[in-house]
């Protein structure tokens, strides 16, 4: 079976522009996937500690058929190739991938909240999503252009030039 997923996407260390390139590009090359659209980038100042660099996030649409697990363990090896590793609680990050919606499925196991759980309050995830998506209706009935709108988007900048996109 075929799913529309979409991915948050966020880095804040290394060159975060090429992080997400390299993400992008990794997410393409997954076995039975396929990039229907990439968000512009975003500039956006960080939840949590502050004395961290700005993110630059972006969402991009897939379809795939892996399952959610599936693709929650392809996504965390892309992280690994891109050189994540632990740091503090909402701390800097290489590369930060998270599935935001799976097809009509909602799903809340212990590693894997979907549609994603903070998805109505971050801006910095709604932006990108709403950029791409705005006619989205979540598995759980709310709609990405009303959670746009009440979002408080202070924080979340236009910073893309318009070929940073991988060519499809």
């Amino acid at each position: 079976m075929v799913n529309d997923c979409f991915i948050g996407l966020g880095s804040n260390l290394g060159n975060p522009e090429t992080q997400l390139r390299f993400a992008v590009d990794q997410l393409a090359a997954l076995s039975s996937t396929h990039i229907l659209d990439v968000s512009p980038l975003f500039r956006t100042t960080p939840v949590g500690p502050q004395d961290q660099p700005e993110f630059l996030n972006a969402a991009v649409h897939i379809q795939t058929t892996l399952s959610a697990h599936a693709l929650l363990a392809a996504i965390q090896e892309i992280e690994k190739a891109a050189g994540r590793t632990p740091t503090r609680h909402w701390g800097e990050r290489m590369l930060d991938l998270d599935i935001l919606s799976y097809g009509d499925d909602i799903i809340h196991t212990a590693d894997l909240i979907v549609p994603h759980a903070h998805i109505g309050e971050r801006a910095f995830v709604l932006v990108p999503l709403h950029a791409i998506a705005p006619h989205l209706v979540l598995a759980d009935g709310r709609s990405i252009e009303a959670l746009y709108r009440t979002c408080n988007k202070d924080g979340v900048w236009y910073h893309s030039k318009a070929d940073w996109r991988p060519a499809p």
